[in-house]
Order: structure tokens, then sequence, then C-alpha cells
């Protein structure tokens, strides 16, 4: 197997000279540079799927906007991350994300520590731009610790990711097209008879939205774990 040779890039981002490595990805380059870019579905020490394409930015001579997260860099590439095209597309995938499921903050477990209700400040969406969808799933509580409740899951397959990356069992999956597409546990059993699943709870602290809870636990305890997970996958990175 022939390996592609890793040469040092130099472009711009916002006007900014910046450098980086062939195999980085724009995003990776702007974060190195304290350049922020809006993401959701990107989580550090995980692959990157860009499905969510809330890091979308533009590229000098392009038409398209491209997800940051999966754009390896190019020698002279003219990169912008903050123009009034991307911020209403970024309204738009919001809005959008927003109206395929139910998420009703005030009700929610996941209200005031929610990766999609933080993006919904920083981009001051004040309400959807799209109808409602109404979707209803069925809520799978069976687990002793934990609750599955796709009404509330964006498919951002972090859950998936880190189950298959980090704790190496893949007892995740979807299920479904379009607006029906959900996460299931093995071959769509209840979570509670899933052969593959291990309990680590991994899954839950990397969830964005209330989609995956554990039951009975403080605000305290919930933050305490999931910093435990991110400090994992930080040393998956520095590895």
């Amino acid at each position: 197997m022939i390996r592609e040779k890793v040469r040092v890039k130099s472009f711009k981002i916002n006007g900014i000279d910046v450098t980086g490595a062939s195999n980085q990805t724009i995003l990776e380059i702007a974060q190195e540079n304290n350049i922020e870019i809006s993401t959701l579905c990107y989580l550090k020490g995980l692959s990157c799927v860009g499905s969510c394409r809330m890091c979308i930015v533009e590229v000098k001579g392009s038409d398209k906007l491209i997800p940051s997260c999966t754009s390896k860099i190019k020698e002279g590439m003219e990169v912008t991350t903050d123009s009034a095209r991307i911020k209403a597309n970024r309204e738009m995938i919001l809005s959008m994300l927003f109206s395929e499921r139910t998420h009703t903050c005030s009700v929610c477990v996941s209200n005031g520590n929610c990766e999609l209700q933080d993006k919904s400040t920083e981009l001051r969406l004040e309400h959807s731009q799209v109808p409602y969808g109404h979707a209803r799933f069925e809520i799978d509580a069976s687990h002793k610790n934990f609750v599955n409740d796709p009404n509330r899951c964006i498919l951002c397959s972090r859950c998936i990711r880190v189950c298959d990356e980090i704790e190496g069992a893949h007892a995740l999956d979807l299920m479904g097209r379009g607006m029906d597409t959900r996460i299931i546990h093995d071959m769509d059993e209840p979570w509670a008879e899933s052969l593959s699943c291990t309990s680590c709870g991994k899954c839950v602290y990397v969830c964005p939205t209330g989609a995956l809870y554990e039951k009975d636990i403080s605000a305290e305890e919930a933050e305490k774990k999931r910093n435990i997970i991110m400090e994992l996958l930080e040393r998956k990175v520095e590895q």
C-alpha cells in the first residue's frame, strides 16, 4: 500500500496566513489558530463524518459551501468561515434539525446543558424557518441505567462512533431513511436485550442533546462523567 506523502501547505483563513500538513482538515487548522468554526456532529477524538453541516465554510473560487471537518487543506486556498451566506445556511440547517424531531427545551433532561440549544443561542435563532415535522418515536427505557429517546436525536452519530472507535463494541447503528432514521441497538432489539452493549455509558455522555441520558442522576454527576469521557478522547488524540 502506497501512503500519500504529507506536505506542508500554506493558505488563508479569513485573510490570516496559516500553514498545516496536507492530511489535516480546514477545521483542524482553524482550531490550531484559535479561529472559531461552529460544529455539532464533530467531536475531537472521533472520526469525522460531516453529517450536520454546521461547520460549512466558503472557499474562494467555488460556489459550494463545504464541511470544514472533512475537507483537507490545499495550497493557496482562501477560506472564509463567517459570511452572511454561511450564517444564513447555518440558520436553515439548525432550523431543520429542530423541526425534524421534538425539541421542547423546557421539559428536556438536557435543558441548560444541550449543544443544540447552545447553537440556537450562538446563532440567535428565535424560531424555526421551516415547519415542524412532529415525528413521534417510541422511547426505549428498557435499560436499567439509560434511556434512548429518538424524539430528541439529531442523528449526529457520535454515539455510534464512540461505541465503535473507543469502546470497540459497535452496539449502535442507524436504521431507516430520511426523517424515519433512528439509532438502534444491535438488530433493533430493546436496549436491555442488546448482547453487544457493555453498559459503559460512553454513548450517553457524547450525545449533544437529550436523546441519550442516564436515569436518576444529578446534573453534577452527569457533568463529571462527561468530563471523564472527554479526557479519554483527548488522550486518544495525543497518542
